[in-house]
């Protein structure tokens, strides 16, 4: 090789430039970059930033985000420990909300109505979930208005009034009536039930179907399912209540005939005597 010596100094010279040029370069990017973000400093003016409103969120997001994660992971499971809660905690507001509440004189909470609505709970946990995750998959159109007019009118069309029959038949059936009692709670519940229902769910149900993720629209739901089991829980007490009265009128009646009939018969015999 015939490298002269003073060539290679030029040559290492050169590169020790070029290196320090692009370190005295890259300092300078770094600095203005740090000024920018810390922004111009005022006297004694703090510049520390403020935290934004998701640094104050976070906690109260941790448990929707959990609770994502575990519907991920177990969906029935989860699906059906949210339902008993649900509807658990909505009889028990009914239960509280009725007849003054349970600080009325005489008034006392009925285990035995929490446990029914927990039975109709488990049994139709998993079938609406179901339903939800098909209604869901389905009616999908290129217009989103339209495939959520058509969701909603299903929805309220074929599901609510089947749905409202199971709750209030079941309600019925548990507490020891008959099926031809079932059959008229169900004709004095389920079309105030059905067209209350197009009051509330609609609204609900298009906000889920248009901002949340399917795994999440459970727990959106069931937030105002609790509010729509405690009006069917008092509805149905209501029901119940209307039956009993009715019942004991017809019982009175009945009484009242069987003495009538006996006081006609003992005069007819007495005559005839």
């Amino acid at each position: 090789m015939n490298i002269s010596f003073p060539a290679a100094r030029g040559t290492l010279r050169r590169l020790h430039q070029t290196a320090q040029r692009n370190i005295f370069r890259r300092h300078q990017q770094t600095r203005a970059e740090s000024t920018k973000q810390q922004g111009p400093s005022k006297g004694c003016t703090n510049n520390t930033p403020s935290p934004g409103w998701a640094y104050y969120m976070t906690p109260l997001a941790s448990p929707f985000r959990a609770y994502s994660a575990m519907q991920s992971r177990r969906p029935i499971l989860v699906q059906l420990e949210s339902t008993l809660i649900i509807y658990w905690i909505g009889d028990l507001s009914a239960q509280a909300m009725g007849s003054g509440g349970f600080s009325e004189e005489g008034s006392r909470y009925e285990p035995i109505r929490g446990l029914r609505a927990l039975v109709i709970a488990g049994i139709c946990s998993v079938p609406v979930y179901k339903w939800f995750l098909f209604l869901g998959n389905h009616f999908n159109y290129g217009s989103h208005l339209l495939s959520l007019a058509v969701k909603i009118c299903i929805n309220q069309t074929f599901f609510a009034p089947f749905f409202n029959t199971y709750f209030f038949g079941m309600q019925s059936l548990l507490s020891g009536g008959t099926w031809e009692e079932a059959k008229t709670r169900v004709i004095d519940t389920v079309p105030t039930a059905f067209w209350n229902s197009w009051k509330f769910w609609p609204a609900v149900t298009a906000f889920s179907f248009t901002y949340l993720k399917p795994q999440n629209r459970p727990l959106f739901a069931g937030c105002f399912a609790v509010i729509w089991q405690t009006y069917l829980s008092w509805l149905n007490k209501n029901a119940e209540r209307s039956e009993g009265v009715s019942g004991k009128v017809e019982e009175k009646e009945k009484h009242v005939e069987r003495k009538v009939v006996g006081a006609t018969k003992q005069t007819v015999l007495g005559a005839k005597g």
